[in-house]
C-alpha cells in the first residue's frame, strides 16, 4: 500500500490560477476523449499520466484549456513546444499583481489593455489566458511563420479569441521589439519566455535529463515534439544573451511601454540582469519569485517612465 496520497493541492501556485487542485482526470478526460488512454496509476496508487510522454503532456494540456478556459480548438505542429497551462497561468496571473500594483491595488481589465507576448509561439498560450482571465488584448510577435500561422488557426477556431489577438511576423530574427512596435503604438506591458539554451547539444542535454527525471529512463535522442523546435528553445548567448538583446532594444522604445518583462529562468543570471537594467536607467526594477511544481523561475520586469509619466498613462489608458 501506498504510504502516503499525493498533494490535493498544488500550493505554489498563485491563488488565482484555475489549476491549483489535483487534476480529476475523469473530468478533464470527459472533456477530451483522447486523455483516456494516457491515463495510468502512480507510485501514490492515484491516478495520473506519464509526464515524460508528450502525446500524454499534450492531451492534457488540451483537456485543462477545454475545461478551465473554454477553448475548444487547441492544435498544433507535434514539433513545437507544449507548454504547461499551470505554469503559464501563474506567469500572467503574477504579471496582472505587477499592473494592479501600479494602479493602488487594483488590475486593470478589458481591451483598454494592450500586451505584447514575444515569440508567442504555435500554441498560442499567453494570449488565450489573458484574453480568458483579463479580457486584455494581445500582439503575438514570432519569427517563424509557420507558428504564428497555427496561432492564427487556434484565434480564428476559437470564437473568444477572435479580434483580440493580432499575430505579427517578425522579419528580422536579430530584432525584439524592432519592427513589431510601431513609433507611436503603446502597450501596458511585455511579456516573454526567451530560448533557454545557447545550442543544440545543450538543448538535447536538458531534455535529456527532463526525460529521465520524469520516467527514470535513459533516453539518447529525446523526441523532438518534446523538446520543441529550434527557435523556441536555442538562442545563441542561452537565455542570458537573448535577454540583454531585449534590454538594449527596450530603451529604444522606453516610452512606448509601462512595464517590459521577461521569464527567466537561470537564478545565476539575474545579477548581470539587473545590473544592465540599473545601467540602462530603468526607473523600476521589479523581480518575482514563480514556484510550480519542483521548479522555480523569476520574472524581471522594468519600466523607463517616471511616477509622473505613469500616472499620465494610467490616467488616459486605464481610467
Amino acid at each position: 500500500m501506498p504510504s502516503k496520497e499525493p498533494p490535493q493541492e498544488k500550493g505554489r501556485l498563485h491563488p488565482r490560477n484555475r489549476n491549483r487542485e489535483r487534476y480529476d482526470l475523469d473530468v478533464l478526460a470527459a472533456a477530451v476523449p483522447a486523455l483516456k488512454a494516457h491515463i495510468r496509476v502512480n507510485a501514490f496508487g492515484a491516478t495520473s499520466i506519464d509526464f515524460s510522454d508528450p502525446r500524454a503532456v499534450k492531451a492534457l494540456n488540451t483537456a485543462l484549456l477545454h475545461h478551465h478556459y473554454g477553448i475548444t480548438h487547441w492544435d498544433f505542429p507535434d514539433e513545437n513546444l507544449c507548454p504547461p497551462v499551470p505554469g503559464r497561468a501563474d506567469h500572467l496571473h503574477h504579471l496582472a499583481d505587477l499592473l494592479g500594483g501600479s494602479n493602488a491595488g487594483t488590475i486593470p481589465r478589458g481591451d483598454k489593455i494592450t500586451c505584447l507576448d514575444v515569440g508567442v509561439g504555435a500554441s498560442c498560450i499567453y494570449p488565450i489566458i489573458g484574453v480568458t482571465e483579463y479580457g486584455w488584448r494581445f500582439i503575438g510577435s514570432d519569427i517563424d511563420p509557420k507558428s504564428l500561422a497555427s496561432a492564427a488557426q487556434i484565434i480564428r477556431s476559437n470564437p473568444s479569441l477572435r479580434g483580440k489577438v493580432e499575430c505579427r511576423l517578425q522579419k528580422d530574427p536579430n530584432a525584439i521589439f524592432q519592427g513589431i512596435l510601431r513609433n507611436e503604438e503603446k502597450v501596458d506591458l511585455t511579456l516573454c519566455n526567451p530560448p533557454f539554451h545557447a545550442s543544440l547539444e545543450e538543448a538535447l542535454s536538458g531534455t535529456r535529463r527532463k526525460v529521465q527525471n520524469l520516467s527514470g529512463k535513459k533516453v539518447k535522442t529525446p523526441a523532438l515534439n518534446f523538446s520543441g523546435v529550434s527557435n523556441e528553445l536555442i538562442y545563441a548567448g542561452g537565455e542570458y544573451g537573448f535577454i540583454q538583446h531585449m534590454i538594449r532594444e527596450s530603451k529604444l522604445f522606453s516610452k512606448n511601454c509601462f512595464w517590459f518583462s521577461t521569464l527567466v529562468s537561470k537564478h545565476e543570471n539575474l545579477k548581470g540582469i539587473r545590473l544592465s537594467l540599473e545601467k540602462s536607467e530603468a526607473q523600476q526594477i521589479r523581480t518575482i519569485t514563480l514556484g510550480t511544481g519542483n521548479k522555480i523561475s523569476r520574472i524581471v520586469a522594468w519600466t523607463f517612465l517616471t511616477g509622473k509619466e505613469q500616472k499620465e498613462w494610467m490616467a488616459d489608458r486605464w481610467k
